[in-house]
Formats: structure tokens, sequence, C-alpha cells
């Protein structure tokens, strides 16, 4: 008799990112690992805002006991160069326009 489901595709990345994540939450990941998992992370946006969400749940006190669905996130086509680029080059302008905009209005008592 054949079984009615058919098997999960995961891609390696999902596979990687599931131990790693079960690593990091036990304790037992070492600096390669968790550089290795900072990458997947990084590579997949998705799993960044997943993350976020899941911190930000956290520190509310909040606890949501579903299992994560990565599978889809991860199964996505990973970002192009000149996309990795697009993005680095966006928040190195937001980060130096908050930055500027900061001492500008440090320094908004002199002028007045």
């Amino acid at each position: 008799m054949a079984n009615p489901l058919k098997p999960e595709k995961r891609t390696y990345a999902q596979d990687r990112f599931d131990i790693l994540i079960n690593k990091q939450r036990s304790g037992q990941a070492s600096f390669d690992e968790l550089t290795e998992l900072d990458e997947i992370i990084n590579r997949y946006p998705g799993i960044l805002s997943k993350i976020l969400e899941e911190m930000e749940a956290e520190s509310r006190g909040f606890v949501d006991t579903e299992p994560e669905d990565t599978n889809d996130i991860l199964a996505g086509k990973p970002m192009s160069l000149v996309e990795r680029l697009k993005k680095l080059v966006g928040r190195l302008f937001c980060v130096l326009g908050t930055e500027i905009k900061s001492r500008c209005f440090s320094l908004g008592h002199i002028y007045q």
C-alpha cells in the first residue's frame, strides 16, 4: 500500500537552518555555526522579519507556541549581488541620514 502523503521537499538551507536554530536555542552552537545561521538569516529577508517579530513578541511576554514555517521563505530564490548591494546602500543612507539628523537637532540650539 502506497503512502498517500508525498515526501516533503526541502533544500539544504532549510535543513541547515532548522539544525542551527535548534542548536542555538539549546545553547550548543559554536561560533562558526552561529555565523552560518546569521548568513542564512541575512540571505532570506523573510526569515529576518519572522525572527524580529518573534523577538518582539517575546519582549512583550507573549511566546507563540506554533512551529516555525520557514519552508516557504527558504524555498525562494537567494538575493543576487545587485540586490544585496542595493540593500546595503539603502541601509547605509538610512543610517547616515539618521546620524546627520540627530546631529543637526543636537546642534540646533547653537544656531537659534
